[in-house]
């Protein structure tokens, strides 16, 4: 295409300012659509499963495997059912288990659960596989009314080493919950990110959560002003909610391991990361739907360039007919219209995936403060040149027809004055 036609098709296209943006704009969000969907489709299931770490089984009372799964290593609701000392350490006695990490929630400060643990949660459980704990600054908690935050609990808090914190009874945004004043928590350590839903928690020992629960119960019998240590711990204070477990390489015996567990009604046992790919089984089928509406937006846009182009010929017959008298062929005219429908395709897809990937910034942002699970909805870069493309192939495609009719343009008919 010679200069001169492409300063016809881009002075066309000006002199049709509205008309071409908002063309543009609708192949953009149809594309920005499309492009969403497909990169964060597996994106979501990768972080989730990503974010169960090297756990085999979870073992819990809760009602079911995935609300066990949600609640004790993602922490969306605190767990109901709890499980107590005695039964942990007959659980951990009667089947092999390579390691056990109990886990204790129900407390939070402001919007941030707190996870009450032992020191075998940072030796033996990773938060993403292969990923180990690392301190950024200060220690891991050694002694009870110790508290060490998450990467992002900490920067959201605005706490640091020294800080001293109150914690409150019952998980984020619960209604009823009361805050143990009594009892100060001092941070002594910051992790680093690990880019799961454990960087927006806090972490404290198992016997500090204990203390804070045993002074309810010591409240009510002998009434406020009252201390209480560890030495006033009974059994009916010792409780946990659920357990992390594995048995390392073992793998031959860990189905026989999950197998007996499920037939024992006292407990629920769920494998995390089959727990978390049913769970996305069930939500592809939406994904499916949304592709089907997604496709239909891209169909209509297609529908909308050639409506546009269509009706801009009818407006410039005249216009088409002078080119014609300067010389120009139908071939060349043809062309001139296509090259507009693939200049409309061309810049709807690359606005598309540009308002993709800032879109897919903000739910990554979002996700990671509301949830604290990183999803990095991302593309190969053959990816995105791929949905560029065949943006511009539809509207081509959208463009032949009035292409057609610019080609089929009567010279003398359009320049015949009229009555």
């Amino acid at each position: 295409m010679s200069m001169s036609d492409w300063n016809i098709v881009t002075r066309s296209m000006r002199s049709r300012l509205f008309s071409s943006v908002v063309t543009v704009l609708s192949v953009a969000i149809a594309v920005g659509l499309v492009t969403l969907l497909v990169s964060m489709r597996n994106a979501g299931e990768n972080s989730f499963k990503r974010g169960t770490g090297n756990v085999q089984m979870l073992i819990s009372k809760e009602p079911g495997p995935l609300p066990s799964v949600l609640n004790s290593m993602f922490y969306a609701e605190a767990p109901g059912n709890p499980i107590t000392w005695a039964q942990y350490l007959e659980l951990k006695r009667s089947y092999p288990f390579a390691w056990t990490v109990p886990t204790q929630l129900g407390d939070s400060y402001q919007d941030a659960p707190v996870m009450s643990t032992d020191a075998s949660f940072f030796e033996s459980f990773q938060p993403a596989q292969g990923v180990e704990w690392v301190v950024g600054s200060g220690r891991h908690f050694d002694a009870p009314f110790e508290i060490v935050l998450g990467s992002d609990a900490a920067s959201r808090l605005g706490l640091g080493l020294g800080d001293t914190v109150a914690l409150e009874h019952g998980a984020p945004r619960t209604q009823g919950g009361h805050t143990h004043d009594e009892f100060s928590f001092e941070v002594v350590g910051v992790l680093e990110a690990t880019g799961t839903a454990h960087d927006r928690a806090m972490f404290t020992s198992l016997e500090s959560s204990w203390i804070l629960h045993a002074h309810d119960r010591r409240e009510a019998i002998f009434g406020h002003g009252i201390v209480t240590t560890i030495d006033d711990l009974i059994d009916e204070d010792m409780k946990i909610t659920a357990v992390y477990a594995s048995l390392g390489e073992r793998k031959a015996a860990l189905v026989q391991v999950l197998s007996a567990l499920r037939r024992d009604p006292d407990w629920t046992v769920a494998n995390p990361s089959d727990t978390v790919g049913g769970l996305f089984s069930i939500v592809s089928n939406i994904d499916q739907v949304l592709l089907a509406m997604t496709i239909a937006v891209m169909l209509s846009s297609g529908v909308s360039i050639l409506l546009a182009l269509y009706n801009s010929m009818e407006q410039r017959r005249k216009q088409i007919a002078v080119i014609r008298v300067l010389g120009a062929s139908r071939k060349r005219v043809f062309g001139m219209v296509l090259t507009e429908s693939a200049i409309i395709g061309l810049l709807g897809g690359v606005v598309g995936i540009v308002l993709a990937i800032c879109c897919g910034m903000l739910v990554t942002s979002v996700l990671a403060q509301r949830v604290g699970i990183v999803v990095e909805p991302a593309l190969p870069l053959d990816g995105y040149l791929f949905i560029v493309l065949a943006s511009v192939a539809l509207s081509c495609v959208a463009g032949a027809i009035p292409a057609v009719v610019a080609y089929r343009t009567s010279v003398v008919r359009a320049l015949r004055p009229s009555m």
